[in-house]
């Protein structure tokens, strides 16, 4: 399946999804048609747009594993430079448990390492800049599901311009066309109104280390549904990824047992 067409149906299927879901909760959100309001929405719907555009073209020449370390090192980038520019102090628990987190991220995805095109990884590169601001405006939101529909909404128009204008490399499966329903309903539409609602009780320094949780959530889902091998490696990786997380975890509470008592 081409990169425009996978994205312009995982934003729909999203869209699609998550307006089902409102209606059926019959979800009330509080209107409002201010000019600051309707600029906020369309900034993180682009943000959304650029992580799935860019994300699906540049995997057109990029190794799982060179993309990987391409995004999340772009994620964590972003995420820490906009914290320490809000004033956010890491405890030096988070900063140890990210460093430990990285090596195991490196550590698992080394093997598929490759020389990357550098167009490939310029779009990689805007994707994992654009999914840290998206991320980073979802810790404000009173309501996730709401904002994440309308984010969806209008990103799709969007992708749908995209695939417009690469029509000529249109190419599409039943299975291309059944995997990007999946992404984007579940993978991406109900997991990121998830993920928003996480955010509210994290830091942007929390909330770029626990990302780097998702390699090896993948790696346990390719050993549970697609019988592959666990290696030594991959089990070394898991653990120096957790503990990393595990470790900026209590930095919160560390930081928590400080303030009490002062």
């Amino acid at each position: 399946m081409d990169a425009a067409s996978f994205s312009t149906v995982r934003l729909a299927a999203g869209a699609i999804t998550l307006l089902l879901i409102t209606t059926s909760l019959r979800h009330r959100t509080i209107a409002t048609t201010s000019r600051k309001t309707t600029r906020r929405k369309w900034v993180s719907a682009i943000l959304l747009f650029l992580y799935a555009i860019a994300f699906s073209f540049a995997y057109i020449s990029l190794s799982a594993g060179t993309g990987a370390l391409i995004l999340f090192g772009s994620v964590q980038t972003t995420m820490l430079a906009a914290a320490l520019h809000s004033g956010e102090r890491p405890h030096p628990l988070e900063w140890s448990g990210l460093l430990v987190a990285l090596a195991g991220l490196v550590c698992l995805v080394f093997p598929g390492l490759t020389a990357p095109s550098p167009a490939s990884s310029l779009l990689m590169i805007i994707a994992g800049i654009s999914w840290g601001f998206y991320t980073l405006r979802g810790r404000g939101v009173a309501d996730p599901l709401a904002d994440t529909t309308s984010n969806f909404v209008r990103a799709l128009p969007l992708a749908v311009v995209v695939s417009l204008i690469t029509f000529r490399q249109l190419h599409l499966s039943p299975g291309g066309l059944g995997l990007a329903v999946l992404s984007g309903a579940l993978a991406s539409g109900v997991g990121y109104v998830v993920w928003y609602a996480a955010l509210r009780e994290l830091t942007a320094t929390r909330a770029a280390t626990v990302q780097l949780a998702v390699p090896v959530l993948t790696a346990a889902g390719g050993i549970l549904l697609l019988s592959e091998d666990m290696s030594l490696r991959l089990l070394l990786a898991a653990i120096m990824i957790l503990g990393g997380v595990g470790l900026a975890l209590l930095g919160r509470r560390a930081d928590v047992a400080q303030a009490r008592e002062f």
